[in-house]
């Protein structure tokens, strides 16, 4: 017998070995147009950036990396047609797909099915990765839960006594179940608290009038909200001319991709989440020569300073030459198949410009640590800067796995926000 099987393994060998490609296909989803293009393009930017950075320095495994992007803002329909062709008509080794929750939602169940190796490298929505066990997905970031977790003990601490709160979120997947996540885990350490108004303007709204005199008469103490891109821009812009940034506490749980865009229409005191640790003057790296250069490269390259979307992109690539570094080392430094180097994406450890991430083998969830501050001006920025911050480790504020978020966060004891989490000043 074992001879039989040393024969079969010699003959199955050839069959497994693979020569190099000429190339490693990536087929990006971003928004290239529509309101959130303000938060695709320059993913699309960092994107081509890094790609050009791994080529000059050999590609991965020695393989040049190219890359083909599809526009998520052409709609669900042709997101799916465009996702398809990539996989089945251009032949791409992997995809990063998506911003939207909406997206991932329609593409990770047909990357699954078509064997196709997917990072969803910044959708939100926890329930994608909770309520299915896939092999091809993986999210080389965080998700939901502990991105509103680290919002929500960030305004405990710091505001402990508000007592009424409404919410201003887009009427989709991840507007809703952001909602769900925060309120749940409300009610857990503060069950007194009053939610007085729950608001879900349609995605890519251009006027929120209604919204905002519903709020000036209920006069919340705070308001929430975890819209992104153009939509909370529109939002803040036309709430601070109407003065309700000063009437209530703002939370905009994502909003340091707006900051730069928003500039001095931002008065000090809102308290803003980066959807990571992800703040091109991190506390902990804003002094590391390598961070500090890519943050140049970048901000040569479009004029801005990065953003979020932009670290999310680097984490995707990270995780992808970590991956295939895995894989080839596993295989004897030969190149890998596409199912080797899935296998290797299990569980990996990789760095993005922040805390080391990881991608844990039970449920290919991201573990990403987190970073909430308050607004403050800055004479060396024309933007509002983030200080009084605070860096969250993931494992305490992300569901367990096997575990859906809403049923977790339902058994999080009252004094769960009073965990110990190191603060950092602008500047210090």
């Amino acid at each position: 017998m074992g001879a039989l099987l040393g024969a079969a393994g010699l003959m199955a060998g050839p069959a497994f070995a693979q020569d190099k490609p000429k190339e490693v296909k990536v087929g990006i989803a971003t928004f290239l147009s529509g309101p959130a293009s303000v938060f695709g393009v320059p993913a699309k930017a960092a994107a081509e950036m890094i790609a050009e950075e791994i080529n000059k320095k050999g590609g991965i495994g020695g393989v040049p990396v190219t890359l083909s992007f599809i526009d998520e803002g052409a709609g669900g329909e042709a997101l799916v047609s465009n996702f398809r062709r990539l996989v089945q008509d251009e032949k791409v080794d992997v995809t990063f797909s998506a911003i939207s929750s909406g997206s991932c939602q329609q593409l990770a169940p047909l990357a699954e099915d078509l064997k196709m190796m997917n990072f969803m490298w910044d959708c939100g929505a926890a329930s994608i990765l909770e309520a299915k066990k896939y092999r091809y997905n993986f999210r080389s970031q965080a998700n939901a839960t502990p991105e509103m977790l680290a919002v929500l003990i960030y305004l405990l601490k710091t505001k402990p006594d508000f007592k009424t709160i409404a919410v201003v979120n887009q009427d989709y997947a991840w507007g809703r179940e952001s909602w769900e996540i925060f309120s749940t885990a409300l009610k857990q350490m503060k069950p007194d608290v009053k939610i007085v108004a729950e608001l879900f303007p349609k995605f890519g709204a251009p006027d929120y009038s209604t919204e905002i005199s519903r709020l000036m008469a209920l006069r919340p103490d705070v308001v929430l909200t975890t819209s992104w891109g153009g939509d909370l821009d529109t939002l803040v812009r036309q709430a601070g001319q109407r003065g309700l940034l000063r009437q209530s506490t703002f939370v905009l749980g994502i909003g340091e991709t707006s900051l730069q865009r928003l500039g001095k229409d931002l008065p000090e005191g809102l308290i803003v989440g980066a959807r990571g640790d992800h703040w091109f003057l991190h506390p902990e790296m804003k002094n590391d020569p390598a961070f500090k250069a890519f943050n140049e490269a970048f901000r040569a390259k479009t004029g801005a300073w990065p953003i979020y979307s932009v670290y999310h992109m680097q984490q995707a690539f990270s995780a992808l030459q970590g991956a295939y570094e895995k894989a080839i080392k596993t295989n004897g430094g030969k190149w890998p198949t596409r199912e080797q180097v899935v296998d290797a994406a299990s569980g990996l450890e990789f760095k993005g410009w922040g805390r080391p991430i990881t991608m844990r083998a039970e449920d290919n969830q991201g573990l990403e640590a987190q970073l909430v501050g308050v607004t403050k001006a800055d004479p060396a920025h024309n933007f509002m800067v983030l200080d009084n911050m605070m860096l969250f480790e993931p494992k305490s504020i992300t569901t367990p796995p096997g575990q859906k978020s809403v049923d977790w966060l339902k058994t999080l004891p009252a004094d769960f926000y009073k965990m110990n989490v190191p603060t950092f000043k602008h500047g210090g």
